[in-house]
């Protein structure tokens, strides 16, 4: 990849960007996988491109999805090796020949024929944005410069590797753990710099996060749809009945703003952001996505020249905006997603004369932390964080949502397979938790349909359990309640349903082999934190003191026998129609 020939750089990489581009160098000395780089907003991932570029053999193409990207990249470029052409109807270039072409992928895709050269290296700035659907315009123009070059080389650099509805960008992560096995977009993460270390080095802007102070919106009856985004309506309908929040917090706001220079507010609508405006003065602007791209550039021109105090904007404003003044960000939007949660804030990082500090304001209550990994899943609810789970047969340490309490030990977590790698390709195969094949006997995540080991397919739930209902003496017992006592020295748990009946299972504590089979038949099913090491439950007593650490199932499957109703089956985790339908 790396060309012998070429001239000095003008200018001097950081640390961590030529450590990010000696990993680009010995990754495609030995391989053709996709790669990806993960730097965090302000980090100079524009300088990093250009010094790929400058050093690489062949040709490169720069892709991104804004026109703002697509200049910036391009002027990076040109202070490090030799001026790059631009193809971007928005910038009014369209030249997609050269050593380096830096392109805007809605140009790209949509004039193939003009990319006939071939390219030895596609860098995607942004990349998490990059759709694995063969129609999609990054797909459509990859598969016509393989054509060309079927030994291309692809890397990705975005600070946020991953995205709702996908998960991890990429399958696997040079630290040996697994990304996303399934939907991929790239192949492995080569290099990953965290943004503390950043500013602790001055190389950003410190942020000062609060969540709301004066008044605060309560997004917490909101149910994201399966991308993770919240549904506009349902947003819109829950303001409306917070517009004095929406005044409090505004007012606020404009407190804070007499001692800052530039501030950016994320709206949660557009009708919400039109609210927000009313209450602002001549020296704020909108923008959303029905802005003509005319009137956009003009707003964003006025308040980089500081002649506009704010800008209130509804999901645009996230990449590709680069305001260095920018020292006050108020979220007033929802979101399931961590990764927009730190590109939001991200626009407030990047460092500027006289300024010391960038304050942040989640009015919305999200509650991510900045400085914490992502997990790789949607976050299940509001009060999960990040936990640390060891893995009991690899001894990895996963990262999975789950609740703490005050002292910070794990309650529950929420983890089903372990990601360590075990080796290259190989990931570690203990699941925390899992469903068993009716056929072989293996452990399978708890929403697969075909068995990993036989590749039988599994019962799906809700077809079994209308099966099983169809035929006489099965009843659904839906769980409201999980009561655990001691009656004549045994341990009774009772589960109650909504409509007051119980059911009760009995376990005795008397001899070694009934203790075993209190463990196999109920803790590893109903504990909170598979994985990690139980007490030693020699009588009653003890699990009545520990009882915490137990979750109610959802269902019961009981089958009536000749003298009672018998367990059939235990579901956790279920979100069939029969948790709402019990017809």
């Amino acid at each position: 990849m790396k060309d012998s020939s070429v001239k000095p750089a003008k200018i001097t990489l950081r640390d961590y960007q030529q450590q990010s581009v000696d990993a680009a160098i010995a990754h495609f000395k030995q391989s053709q996988q996709s790669a990806v780089l993960v730097l965090p907003t302000g980090a100079g991932k524009s300088i990093v491109i250009a010094e790929l570029a400058r050093i690489a053999n062949g040709n490169v193409l720069v892709l991104t999805h804004v026109k703002e990207l697509v200049a910036q990249n391009a002027e990076k470029v040109g202070l490090l090796t030799q001026e790059a052409n631009i193809y971007s109807a928005g910038l009014n270039q369209k030249k997609a020949n050269g050593k380096t072409v830096v392109a805007s992928v809605q140009s790209a895709a949509r004039a193939l024929t003009k990319f006939t050269q071939p390219f030895s290296l596609v860098i995607i700035d942004e990349c998490h944005r990059v759709s694995n659907e063969s129609t999609s315009q990054y797909q459509q123009l990859l598969i016509h410069l393989k054509a060309q070059n079927p030994n291309i080389k692809l890397l990705g650099l975005t600070a946020t590797p991953y995205r709702l509805g996908l998960g991890w960008i990429y399958r696997v992560h040079y630290h040996g753990k697994v990304g996303n096995t399934d939907t991929a977009v790239f192949d492995k993460c080569i290099f990953e710099l965290p943004m503390r270390p950043l500013i602790n080095k001055g190389y950003l802007t410190k942020p000062i996060i609060f969540d709301g102070l004066s008044a605060q919106y309560d997004f917490g009856d909101l149910e994201p749809n399966d991308s993770g985004e919240y549904p506009q309506m349902a947003i819109d309908s829950l303001l409306n009945h917070q517009g004095r929040a929406t005044t409090a917090i505004i007012k606020q706001v404009k407190q804070l703003a007499a001692l800052r220079k530039g501030v950016l507010i994320f709206a949660a609508t557009v009708r919400h952001a039109n609210e927000v405006m009313a209450l602002l003065d001549k020296d704020a602007a909108l923008i959303t996505a029905k802005t003509p791209h005319n009137a956009r550039d003009e707003i964003i021109e006025r308040f980089k020249a500081q002649d506009l105090k704010y800008i209130v904007n509804v999901a645009v404003l996230t990449t590709g905006f680069d305001a260095p003044h920018v020292d006050l960000i108020a979220i007033l939007r929802p979101t399931a997603s961590v990764s927009l949660f730190q590109q939001m804030i991200g626009r407030g990082l990047r460092l500027a004369a006289d300024k010391t500090d960038c304050l942040i304001i989640d009015y919305a209550a999200n509650g991510y932390d900045l400085f914490y990994p992502e997990v790789g899943q949607a976050k299940p609810n509001s009060k999960s964080v990040p936990v640390q789970v060891h893995c009991p047969v690899c001894q990895f340490a996963n990262i999975f949502w789950g609740i703490v309490d005050g002292d910070g030990d794990i309650i529950e977590h929420y983890g089903r397979r372990c990601q360590g790698l075990i080796s290259d390709n190989q990931q570690c195969d203990f699941r925390f938790r899992s469903k068993s094949c009716p056929d072989c006997g293996a452990e399978n995540d708890i929403a697969a349909r075909i068995c990993n080991a036989c590749q039988s397919t599994l019962i799906d739930p809700d077809k079994r359990l209308k099966q099983v209902l169809n035929a006489q003496h099965h009843h659904l017992f839906k769980c409201e309640q999980m009561l655990l006592f001691e009656h004549d020295n045994k341990l009774l748990i009772q589960y109650i349903d909504i409509e007051g009946n119980d059911f009760k299972q009995t376990f005795n504590f008397s001899t070694p082999a009934q203790r075993k089979a209190f463990y196999a038949v109920f803790v590893l099913s109903h504990t909170r934190t598979p994985g990690l090491k139980h007490p030693q439950y020699n009588k009653v007593a003890d699990v009545l003191a520990d009882q915490s650490r137990f979750r109610k199932p959802d269902l019961l499957l009981l089958k009536k026998n000749k003298y009672r109703w018998d367990l059939v089956d235990t579901f956790f985790d279920y979100q069939g129609k029969y948790k709402i339908d019990m017809s």
